[in-house]
């Protein structure tokens, strides 16, 4: 005869009934946050007349050096800053072959050779500004990248006033990125990203509360 057991066996508890919520939820937020962040995604130059201290280009095309000289020589500010540039690099190199020539052509633009990252950009730039006694900038880069290089920009150098300008390469496409595979990688890398900085900065943020 068989022997029944001492002690009753409990029922596994069903948990789908909590983890399909949750992820239900999640999936519901991460959605949310993405369509925000791909409408912080500018599709147009708001301030084209305000000039600044500087003039700050992040490297990773030639649109945005393009841009950055072309606002340089148009005295929308008093020097030229191109952050990331491999340490072989002169000014001389970047110059249009029509200006090299001329006099001073350079002599407002200087290099940073110590940035690999946006982090990197924003530190370089902060370390520069202070050395220059700078208030105020004017920051060149591509669009889709722009919103978490304001991010970072504005936690390195939160008392400097920063003017975002824009420059929209032809293979990206903002309007119905969805579409196109190429803009919905960009768009998809550069959210998980700006999620990144957003936590990294909101622990760091907490941990120098903590220590305080």
């Amino acid at each position: 005869m068989r022997r029944a057991p001492i002690f009753r066996t409990r029922r596994t508890r069903n948990h789908r009934f909590v983890v399909w919520p949750l992820l239900a939820l999640g999936s519901l937020a991460w959605g949310y946050g993405l369509a925000q962040f791909s409408g912080q995604i500018p599709g147009e130059i708001t301030d084209t007349e305000t000039p600044t201290d500087a003039i700050v280009v992040l490297t990773g095309g030639s649109e945005r050096l393009e841009a950055g000289i072309t606002l340089y020589r148009s005295a929308m500010g008093t020097k030229l800053f191109i952050s990331g540039v491999n340490e072989r690099v002169q000014v001389q190199d970047i110059l249009p072959a029509e200006a090299t020539g001329t006099d001073n052509a350079g002599g407002g633009i200087e290099l940073g050779y110590h940035a690999n990252d946006t982090i990197g950009n924003a530190r370089e730039t902060a370390q520069w500004m202070a050395e220059k006694g700078f208030r105020s900038l004017r920051l060149v880069t591509a669009s889709y990248h722009m919103p978490r290089s304001l991010l970072e920009f504005h936690y390195a150098i939160p008392e400097v006033k920063i003017i975002p300008h824009s420059v929209f390469p032809k293979t990206f496409h903002r309007n119905h990125w969805w579409r196109w595979p190429g803009s919905a990688r960009l768009v998809l890398v550069e959210y998980h990203k700006f999620l990144l900085v957003h936590l990294r900065i909101f622990v760091m943020t907490a941990a120098g509360r903590f220590a305080a």
